[in-house]
């Protein structure tokens, strides 16, 4: 099993990419997740927003040859339905020049026990045509490295590796990809991705919500839907968040040891958040699904092949 710090045997070449803007301010795990992949890319792209925090240091500290970055500065007309996201994510794209490309946002870490199934998989479907990428399997933490999400409305699998000259491009707001509209033929390598955009301090957390919201919505919308934006996240009560039956990838081993803060100090039992996963009818289906060991309906952005 390939280990943190060991460079491993392919066939294959593979770039990496994401992007990337105030991650600092914002409390990213930007450097660990560039971390987790060195191992097994040959390159890392890496597009820089125009930060108002020390990101771009940050990233230029980590010191690896692999890494490329690029600074771009952020089209506020694009600020519509999260389209901006998927912009910086085809900049990083159009910058790889490696056959197979994965792909990892600013708060997915992969695991290193993992590397293989990644790797391996990319050297078996590296000469089938019918496969345009790998699917990810998601751990979702939330308000705490101990808990994680299984309910109905967290997708579980996503793209996260892709063939590269395939005129693949990043879809809608980032979150997959397609050609041409078109969804992708994947193979699934079993590989995780942990995303931890939702352990965050609360403070921290409020002003990512508002920050990411604006990607999406008018001023209107961020101060209606934030009126209190002084007011630090309310994560709800974690006792109905599964726990997290598995370990964590090597590199976040510093940032969870300095975690200082628990998110039941800045929960409100009085005064509970509208959250879609404690609403009645997402406890329902959740509670199902889990009886029957399957999501029920849903949304897939891929075709699945063999």
């Amino acid at each position: 099993m390939a280990r943190r710090g060991k460079i491993l045997e392919k066939k294959i070449r593979i770039s990496g990419f994401s992007f990337v803007r105030d991650g600092i301010r914002l409390d990213y795990p930007i450097e660990e997740s560039i971390r987790s992949a060195l191992a097994i890319v040959d390159e890392y792209i890496v597009n820089v927003g125009d930060c108002t925090d020390n990101t771009l240091e940050v990233i230029r500290s980590i010191d690896d040859p692999k890494i490329r970055i690029i600074e771009t500065n952020w089209n506020p007309d694009r600020f519509v339905d999260g389209a901006t996201i998927a912009d910086q994510t085809n900049i990083a794209l159009e910058q790889c020049r490696y056959p197979w490309c994965l792909y990892l946002q600013a708060d997915e870490v992969i695991h290193e026990d993992d590397f293989r199934l990644i790797v391996g998989a990319m050297e078996k479907y590296d000469s089938r045509d019918d496969v345009d990428g790998l699917l990810f399997h998601y751990n979702h933490l939330w308000g705490s490295y101990s808990r994680v999400h299984r309910g109905h409305n967290w997708y579980d699998r996503e793209i996260r590796v892709i063939k590269n000259g395939r005129n693949i491009r990043s879809w809608k707001d980032a979150q997959s990809f397609r050609i041409d509209g078109r969804k992708l033929r994947v193979a699934d390598c079993g590989a995780r991705i942990y995303h931890y955009g939702w352990v965050r301090h609360p403070e921290v957390m409020r002003k990512k919500t508002i920050v990411m919201d604006g990607f999406y919505h008018d001023d209107e919308w961020i101060a209606k839907k934030h009126s209190d934006s002084g007011k630090p996240w309310d994560y709800g009560p974690l006792d109905r968040i599964p726990l997290l039956r598995e370990t964590h990838p090597a590199v976040m081993r510093s940032r969870i040891e300095s975690k200082d803060w628990q998110a039941e100090d800045y929960s409100d039992p009085d005064n509970p958040p509208d959250h879609e996963h404690l609403q009645l009818w997402c406890r329902i289906h959740s509670a199902l699904e889990r009886f029957i060991g399957r999501k029920i309906g849903g949304y897939s952005n891929w075709i699945l092949t063999k």
